[in-house]
């Protein structure tokens, strides 16, 4: 009787490197971005995918797809740089890990920039003790802000402020309370919670503090892995978004490239090459994350229980499709 031998050698995952070594793959490259900036491209590319494991298992169509798009925009990938990320995301529905293009606040400037419409843009925290008054009907605020660069950024932030003016003299401004900011996170992010609240896992329920205890640090650092959100990593950067989508969405002219920006954002490819939106909140990348495209809400667990990081979709399990691009710009 012939013996089968249970140990069979699966075949190895081609890396991301490789892929970009395919003949179809290097035509492309060099029929979009050109054979001049090709390995600037590639190079860029590879180190993005590289400094982020999870980003390494996605797709490779999908990673090309979303650094393509950032590329068309003229915005590099380095996290670092803070101008797009490329989020993995899992595409259950297809049992795939997708790659998808998000927005960082210093993208949104550059793109301003770059439109040619815009005298001034600025956003900024404004900190305990600057703010004198803020006007929300004219639009007026008036702020003494700390000389100091070192005590100004050890001072607690308050709210955070955003305005732009066009070259025409048209301005617009915007103030938020960081108390108001912390209910839009709360609402809009699974993974971020103002007040204290019980996760339940399988290991049974953990607490989880509320946002003002973890900015204290009044956390146990074996819990760490619940404040992964980059709403609790950098929450004035999330902030910083937040009010540039709010400000131009609503009032900003946008360009073709702004445009298209706006409506690629926190979207991934389908099989039929249409672009479907992911979430109606703004996420930052966290390193090993992966988002739930269908927008489940799945337990929270420790990171030796997890088969599937948790969703950071709050928007009361709303799925992806059927989004409007008004409904997306109401974040």
């Amino acid at each position: 009787m012939a013996v089968k031998n249970s140990l069979v050698q699966q075949p190895k995952k081609q890396t991301f490197s490789a892929y970009l070594t395919q003949d179809a793959v290097k035509n492309k490259i060099n029929q979009i971005v050109g054979g001049k900036d090709g390995q600037r491209f590639i190079t860029a590319l590879v180190s993005a995918v590289s400094t982020n494991p999870a980003l390494a298992e996605c797709d490779h169509n999908t990673i090309f797809s979303a650094a393509l798009l950032g590329e068309g925009l003229k915005l590099a990938p380095s996290p670092q740089l803070g101008q797009y990320y490329m989020v993995p995301f899992n595409d259950r529905k297809n049992h795939r890990t997708v790659a998808t293009f998000v927005l960082g606040y210093k993208g949104y400037l550059q793109l301003a920039i770059r439109s040619g419409n815009y005298k001034k843009i600025n956003v900024l925290a404004i900190k305990e003790g600057e703010l004198k008054r803020y006007d929300p009907l004219n639009e007026e605020i008036e702020v003494v802000l700390i000389d100091d660069d070192e005590i100004r950024e050890a001072t607690p932030t308050i709210g955070y402020y955003a305005m732009f003016e066009y070259q025409n003299g048209f301005k617009k401004a915007m103030y938020w309370s960081k108390k108001k900011m912390m209910a839009h996170a709360d609402r809009y992010s699974q993974a971020f919670s103002k007040d204290e609240t019980t996760i339940k896992t399988k290991n049974g329920p953990i607490k989880k503090v509320s946002f003002a205890d973890y900015e204290a640090g009044k956390f146990n650092p074996d819990d760490s892995w619940l404040y992964s959100s980059f709403w609790y990593k950098d929450f004035d950067g999330m902030a910083y978004k937040t009010m540039l989508r709010q400000l131009i969405s609503k009032w900003g002219i946008m360009s073709i490239d702004m445009a298209n920006a706006f409506e690629r954002d926190e979207t991934f490819s389908n099989d039929e090459g249409d672009f479907e939106y992911v979430s109606n909140v703004e996420i930052e990348p966290a390193a090993g994350s992966v988002i739930d495209v269908e927008g489940t809400v799945k337990e929270e667990e420790p990171p030796g229980d997890k088969t599937e990081p948790e969703a950071d979709n709050k928007g009361n399990g709303a799925a992806t499709e059927g989004f409007s691009q008004d409904e997306f710009f109401q974040q």
